[in-house]
């Protein structure tokens, strides 16, 4: 590994002893982690630190350490995160679509995914900009992640400008069900906020291949599965926080859409018993 990549690699993980909310997200796992249907809600970059991480039903996009990945906020895709030898290390950073306006568009085409090697630029950028975090004020988080962008596209990864597919109604749902996430979302409270009638709003989300239910569904896992990578809160106390009364519903939900349970993913980030 070349000396810059280790230092930030040790960079990111002095990380987890930081006590407060990060514009960027470490997943690890010292076992693979095999998770169906992952949701990703915002345009995602993924920088793998160590082990090797291949996304797609036939694990078509592999990105070994050292690599990165950005992908486009497609509703879902199947991940394995693969150790090798101590660990699998990863910094997640989402983005917002109009992170991407400062990039003039030439096409109506979004790009799924593209991949890319983290070189001595853009790992000091990323470390500089992690380090920088951790004492930044949140009200300027946006504008490094602009410039963590424009970096990106002075690489010569030209498709950054392309990779944010329009914000759909689906998006905008799950933004808008993400602000409470463990509220009582009812129809008539979606149709409120969004102020359109039920059948106009189920017209527009059948266009679209889904319905509100699964959104509030799959934004509601979505977030728990976050929790249940990065923190080492309580099973129970994840479920409650993402609007689940019975923690034994949550865990047949989270199992039926990503083809393991809260408990059995949580083992693979430690050999401590969670419940």
């Amino acid at each position: 590994m070349h000396d810059y990549l280790q230092e930030l690699t040790e960079s990111a993980k002095k990380t987890r002893q930081v006590d407060k909310p990060l514009p960027f997200s470490l997943y690890s796992s010292i076992t693979e982690q095999h998770i169906l249907n992952a949701p990703i809600m915002k345009p995602l970059l993924i920088c793998v630190l160590a082990g090797v991480k291949q996304l797609g039903k036939d694990s078509e996009i592999v990105c070994p350490a050292g690599g990165f990945v950005f992908l486009s906020n497609s509703p879902t895709i199947d991940m394995r995160n693969i150790p090798v030898n101590e660990e699998y290390l990863a910094v997640l950073i989402d983005f917002e679509y109009s992170d991407f306006n400062q990039f003039k568009r030439t096409t109506n085409q979004s790009k799924k995914y593209f991949q890319g090697n983290l070189d001595y630029m853009l790992a000091k950028t990323l470390q500089q900009y992690m380090e920088w975090s951790t004492y930044s004020h949140p009200a300027a988080w946006h504008f490094r992640k602009k410039e963590l962008l424009q970096i990106i596209y002075q690489c010569g990864y030209d498709d950054v400008g392309v990779i944010a597919e329009h914000p759909s109604l689906s998006h905008q749902l799950q933004d808008l069900i993400s602000e409470d996430i463990s509220g009582d979302w009812s129809v008539d409270r979606v149709t409120a906020k969004v102020a359109l009638s039920e059948s106009t709003l189920r017209r527009k989300l059948k266009a679209e291949g889904t319905d509100i239910h699964a959104i509030i569904n799959r934004t509601r896992l979505g977030h728990a599965l976050h929790l249940v990578q990065t923190t080492m809160d309580p099973i129970g106390r994840i479920a409650e926080r993402c609007g689940y009364s019975s923690q034994s519903r949550f865990t047949d939900k989270f199992k039926q859409l990503f083809g393991i349970t809260p408990s059995e993913l949580r083992k693979t980030r430690t050999n401590r018993d969670e419940t």
